[in-house]
């Protein structure tokens, strides 16, 4: 059955579509479309929409599914693709970023993943023939937009367990599979693999599409490729670098490779830059319009991104251009119209062709001028038995520190072998290579998967994201298998070993090895189309000197092995395992490590590459003693018959301790300088202390510590160097010498350290040291679920362990709830989220709103690199009831910590951040420019809900229903509740911080002297007006029957409600609230109950004053010519009308509405509104509307009863007078209604009965519109 192929209109076959675009890209930049969902975004449709017809009765919220709207709004998603095409693009991608069963599953819609797929290619395809009616002489083609998923194979989202994945290799591969046998059958002319931030979920999707093509039933369609680089360190999500990544996904011949997202296209530069100069395929890139602001919107204006953009094309950089986040179809136009007359890339040479590139988390570039590349061989359960034994007792993190050791002293590719028959070799390699992608110091390095159980190989090669070794495959079972393995391996991205074996046996002799690895060679170059550069040779080292005289010539078949494959086989590499040679000496590890440098001498100038060894496990080729040194070469090259006896002899007369002491009587008799020479050439740490000091106290030679640096430290260091480079040295001793230069270093910087501070004592600047070993507090920090970075997250854990503060560093990856348990768990101070990509900010939003869910009352601080104080103000502070912080950098984590714990700053430190967080919100909101709004009828519905039913929810019955009138109060009554703090603001007295506040402020250095002395006069005037009686206090407080109807709060005369006494005229907030936010749009009406309950709910109000008499007292006053007086009259008075209202309003909670009786909080508590409701003033944010007080006047009949009488601009007289509304509900809260609609004042206005002029006059203050 022939390939199913769907031509492109406009074309006779696949095939010259796919040509028509391979030649237009040698000849012009072509252009992908932008952003699909910022598209969306602008249709802001409702979740009805997004249901359409079709999934009206759908179990799950499917707002946001933007892949869903191929079904339910096809006309909408053609047209964004028609602009697309109409701005200029060539490509516009399906959209199906999230058209998979693995992502689909959030919305419960996994069932219509293929149609899903399909419709979308469909749409997308009747753009580009509908475009073509206009452009005859410009086909378009559609990309199969294949995103990476909402999980990822190579982390894990558990702490705890980090071997755990949520996702294996096989659900991406079939979740991937069913996505594009939709986006082929719907006719997609490219496949394209996008926003790679784990490139092992890439690999996946690589997978899935060789599968399909290679089964015959599809024809071969060009694939893109595109990585997202998360930040500036260069690297993906998942750690790796551009190159690594890459290096990765060549092995699926993409057409184009690229990068998008995540950045602009100044920030992207240098990483395109490094991709176009490493690889030969086309490059591609779709940058986002600049780097997202503290909301995570994009604002950079398609000018500016194609100015910036024109630069890839100016510099030869790229050969596709197009858009990402924040892109739209006019961005489209100006990159189009910007770089259309530019030529496109053209690509260099394929190093491919010629070196052999590997990947970890980085490159590893070998081509014939590298030197020797070793394999470490420790994490073999077969050549290791404590590796072995940590395996088989589940002692993983021991097992993981001997791969990290292993790296450390120089493996540059690490060989892991499960194969052991007490072990599942499947489940142990499976977790312990997810464990060293935990690991970036052992991940960095490319991983050689080593099994004689290939399904044991797949599961390895499953779990690595980079470009591994596999090894082996071989002969042994007949070509069938040999090709079939063969192509496995290349489908997954590998480079591979290929033992010298075939079906009769073992090759052993030179003619047998080569023979087999030629017809090997011709078969997975010919036949399977291997890269030679990819095929690894190991010709079988075979043990010599075993007491067998057939063996004896093993060393040399298999030098000469490799010359012949190195001279025949172009590309080709040679590897083996090099302690197969001397595995006769078990146990005489003098003689093992001579053999083995001796093996390796002269292998590798026969062109051996690689060696699977023992880093660190090898002697220098010129430091064997020359009579061992003789015996070795005798044996290698079977010389001397009696070479078995000769290193048997050897061994048994040179023991460790003969050795170690006959070499210590000759070395360490020599002068310092030549010791520590002879210790770093040998990487011998155990003198070097000594030796180091020594040379420190020759103050002659050294007078400061630097010079033993500068001088015989780095003189050893230089021998080092010239060993290396004449291939005397192997890197795993480089390491060893590193190590010895780092123990010698490490012992003068102390001494070093005391030369700086007592130039600094001399210069005036000693500081002093903090030894106390008392933990000052606890805090838990953790790098936010879905952000990997940490460097800076564990400074601040270093400075605040510095500062003795017990830090519970919970890591990467952290879980919400993780967090939550262990800040409850270690009973945290403090909790210090961090996160350095964009995704972290919402993964910050959520913990704040989940902290609060959980009801704790511990302060949060947010660090990193893409947070900031503006997106804390705004985004996560109004989510978090408690203190919510924005940390700089690590040096101020200490300062805010200190101020959070110490109880005398806390409330001083807090009230500061708060008040700038509001102005900080304030000033956000006023410059936003384009804000937006609800419809009155859409916030209506989005308000406050309360399930009145709930006996927890339904309102408290008053013991007292009417009205109670206060007249000539005691004021000495109201003293304890008097809050200072306006006072000082009347004078302007404002300290600070830490000396903000009362009574904080007499402790300022610059107003503390003159606030005392204001607050003592005000004590004698207040004593006066008290004592004398000079001026008068008198107050009602009202609770009256009432219920909610729609906006507003109707007031009964009595129990019966049956007769409205009158309305209080609700407001309710209409400007749109963040995307993230789930906050109602509140009104107070939303506190008292809907008279459709049925159920009774009360309000209540207090006006109060302590103003009568103050007239009169300060005209007299200002008559005397005394205005300080005057204004301190009126400013006590004040005082006073605030402290009345403060204990009315605690009356009314304990006695006569009576719903917290056994209340009994300290007046800081009060003032910091830590009781139940809330007592809201008409003219303040929660109703600004001024005229509502007359309802107030009307319903009390206040100036009869009290003397507190309206004025005609609806102002309190006596100016000390203060009124408000009481709402006793346990969730009312405050909140102000912000800017509002004319719908809403004409709403408004209708429902007073009153002109909408009128309404204006009194809202201007508010109003989003001009008049």
């Amino acid at each position: 059955m022939a390939p199913i192929s769907t031509a492109p209109t406009g074309f006779e076959s696949r095939r010259a579509a796919t040509e028509y675009i391979e030649n237009e890209l040698t000849k012009r930049i072509m252009f992908l479309d932008g952003a699909m969902g910022t598209q969306v975004q602008e249709l802001r449709l409702s979740e009805e929409d997004f249901r359409g017809d079709r999934f009206t009765d759908h179990t799950h919220d499917l707002k946001g599914n933007n892949d869903l709207l191929v079904l339910t709004q096809p006309k909408a998603i053609y047209q964004i693709h028609l602009n697309y095409l109409l701005a200029g693009a060539d490509f516009v991608e399906t959209n199906t970023f999230s058209g998979t069963t693995i992502a689909q599953a959030d919305y419960g819609m996994e069932s219509v993943v293929y149609e899903l797929n399909k419709v979308a290619t469909e749409i997308a395809r009747d753009a580009c023939v509908d475009m073509l009616k206009e452009t005859p002489d410009r086909p378009r083609f559609v990309c199969g937009a294949i995103g990476p998923t909402n999980r990822t194979c190579s982390i894990s989202p558990s702490v705890e367990n980090p071997s755990f994945r949520n996702v294996t290799f096989d659900e991406l591969v079939t979740a991937y599979t069913e996505q594009i046998r939709g986006l082929l059958d719907g006719g997609a002319d490219v496949l394209l693999v996008e926003t790679i931030f784990d490139t092992l979920n890439a690999k996946a999707a690589l997978f899935a599409i060789d599968t399909l093509f290679d089964d015959g039933v599809y024809e071969r369609l060009p694939v893109f490729v595109s990585g997202t680089i998360v930040d500036q360190s260069g690297r993906t999500l998942s750690g790796q670098t551009g190159e690594a990544f890459v290096t990765s996904v060549s092995h699926a011949e993409p057409l184009a490779i690229g990068l998008n997202c995540a950045l602009g296209a100044n920030q992207m530069r240098p990483f395109i830059q490094n991709i176009s100069s490493f690889t030969a395929k086309n490059v591609i890139c779709y940058p986002n319009a600049g780097l997202p602001n503290t909301f995570g919107e994009y604002d950079e204006s398609p000018e500016a991104m194609a100015a910036n953009v024109s630069v890839f094309a100016r510099e030869g950089l790229v050969n596709i251009l197009g858009g990402c986040c924040g892109t739209t179809p006019k961005h489209i136009k100006a990159i189009h119209d910007a770089c259309k007359d530019f030529k496109p890339r053209v690509a260099g040479a394929d190093i491919r062709k010629e070196k052999m590139i590997l990947s970890g988390l980085e490159p590893l570039i070998y081509d014939k001028h590298t030197n020797f590349l070793n394999i470490g061989e420790r994490c073999n359960v077969a050549g290791s038995r404590k590796f072995a034994r940590h395996v088989i007792n589940n002692e993983y993190e021991d097992a993981l520190a001997i791969a990290r050791t292993q790296v450390e002293n120089g493996g540059q590719i690490i060989d892991i072998n499960m194969d052991e028959g007490m072990l599942d070799g499947i489940a142990a390699m499976t977790k312990f290579l997810n464990l060293i992608s935990t690991e970036p110091d052992v991940a960095r390095v490319p991983i050689m998967v080593d099994s004689s159980n290939f399904d044991v190989v797949e599961a390895g090669l499953k779990c690595a994201q980079g470009k591994c070794i596999v090894n082996s495959i071989s002969l042994k079972e007949g070509e069938e298998d040999f090709l079939r393995k063969a192509r496995l391996v290349k489908r997954y991205g590998a480079a591979v070993v290929v033992m010298a074996f075939d079906e009769v046996g073992q090759a052993v002799d030179r003619e047998y090895k080569f023979r087999v690895c030629e017809r090997s060679y011709r078969l997975l170059v010919d036949k399977v189309g291997f890269n030679p550069n990819d095929i690894i040779f190991d010709p079988n080292i075979l043990t010599i000197c075993t007491g067998m005289e057939e063996h004896n010539n093993y060393g040399v078949e298999f030098i000469e092995a490799t010359a012949d494959i190195k001279a025949k086989l172009p590309g080709a590499k040679i590897s083996g395992g090099v302690s197969n040679l001397s595995f006769s000496f078990r146990g005489k590890e003098t003689i093992r490590q001579a053999m083995h440098s001796v093996f390796l001498y002269h292998a590798i100038k026969a062109g051996m590459d690689m060696g699977i060894v023992n880093p660190g496990f090898l002697t220098i080729y010129d430091e064997i003693p020359k009579d061992l040194l003789e015996i070795c070469e005798n044996a290698l090259w079977n010389r001397d018959p009696e070479s078995t006896e000769k290193l048997l002899e050897y061994a048994q007369t040179h023991g460790k301790d003969s050795v170690a002491k006959g070499e210590e009587e000759e070395w360490r008799s020599h002068s310092v300088t030549e010791r520590l020479k002879h210790a770093l050439v040998k990487g011998i740490t155990k003198y070097v202390v000594e030796d180091t000091e020594e040379a420190r106290l020759d103050k002659e030679k050294y007078p400061r510590p630097l010079n033993v640096i500068e001088g015989p430290l780095m003189d050893g260091m230089s021998v080092v160097g010239d060993l290396f480079g004449a291939g005397k040295m192997f890197l795993p001793q480089v390491i060893k010498s590193a190590r010895v230069m780092k123990k010698a270093v490490a012992h003068l910087i102390p001494f070093m350290d005391q030369e700086r501070i007592e130039n600094l004592e001399k210069m005036g600047h000693a500081g002093d040291a903090d030894d106390s070993d008392i933990y000052n507090g606890t805090v838990v920090i953790a790098t936010v679920k879905g952000d990997v970075h940490d460097i800076g997250k564990n400074i601040v854990g270093v400075v605040l362990g510095c500062n003795n503060y017990k830090v519970v560093d919970l890591g990467v990856m952290t879980p919400c709830e993780k967090i939550i348990e262990a800040a409850i768990r270690e009973k945290a101070d403090v909790v210090g989220l961090s996160g350095l990509i964009t995704p972290s900010l919402d993964e910050m939003i959520h913990v704040a709103k989940e902290m609060e869910r959980a009801g704790l009352k511990t302060p949060l601080l947010i660090g990193g690199a893409t947070t900031s104080k503006t997106h804390t103000a705004v985004k996560i502070a109004p989510r978090y009831a408690q203190p919510v912080i924005h940390c700089l950098d690590a040096s101020r984590s200490v300062v805010v910590v200190s101020n959070l714990l110490d109880k005398g700053l806390r409330d001083d430190f807090v009230e500061e951040v708060v008040e700038e967080y509001d102005e900080i919100r304030e000033d956000h909101y006023d410059s936003l420019k384009d804000r937006r709004y609800l419809s009155l009828e859409d916030a209506r519905s989005k308000g406050h809900k309360i399930e009145w039913a709930l006996p927890e929810n339904l309102p408290p019955k008053p013991i007292m229903v009417g009205h109670k009138v206060y007249e000539d109060i005691d004021l000495n009554q109201v003293l304890p509740y008097i809050d200072w703090n306006p006072f000082f603001q009347v004078w302007q007295l404002r300290g600070k911080y830490p000396n903000r506040g009362y009574p904080k402020l007499f402790n300022d250095a610059t107003v503390g002297e003159e606030a005392r002395r204001i607050f003592d006069e005000a004590q004698v005037m207040l004593r006066d007006l008290i004592n004398n009686h000079r001026i008068r206090a008198s107050a009602i407080v009202s609770i009256l029957p009432a219920n909610a109807k729609g906006d507003d709060i109707v007031v009964y005369k009595d129990e019966s409600r049956t007769e409205v006494a009158g309305v209080y005229y609700g407001l309710r907030q209409q400007a749109e609230k963040d995307k993230e936010s789930n906050d109602p749009y509140m009104c107070l009406s939303d506190f008292i109950a809907p008279d459709s309950t049925g159920i009774p709910d009360y309000i209540g109000s207090i006006a109060a004053s302590a103003g009568f008499g103050v007239d009169e007292l300060a005209r007299k006053y200002e008559a005397d010519n005394d205005d300080y007086s005057a204004i301190m009259v009126k400013a006590l008075a004040d005082r006073f009308a605030e402290a009345l209202t403060e204990k009315l309003h605690q009356d009314m909670r304990r006695e006569l509405w009576g719903f917290a009786p056994n209340e009994s909080l300290e007046t800081q508590d009060l003032l910091s509104i830590k009781y139940q409701g809330i007592r809201p003033a008409p003219g303040y944010p929660s109703q600004p509307d001024h005229a509502e007080k007359s309802t107030m006047w009307k319903l009390g009949n206040i100036h009869e009863t009290t003397g507190i009488e309206l004025t005609e601009s609806l102002m309190m007289h006596p100016g000390a007078s203060v009124c408000a509304l009481v709402f006793a509900h346990p969730k009312s809260s405050y909140f102000a209604v912000g800017k509002i609609t004319r719908e809403q004042i004409e709403d408004y206005a209708s429902r007073k009965n009153t002109t909408v002029d009128e309404a204006e006059t009194w809202l201007r203050p508010i109003l989003s519109y001009d008049i």
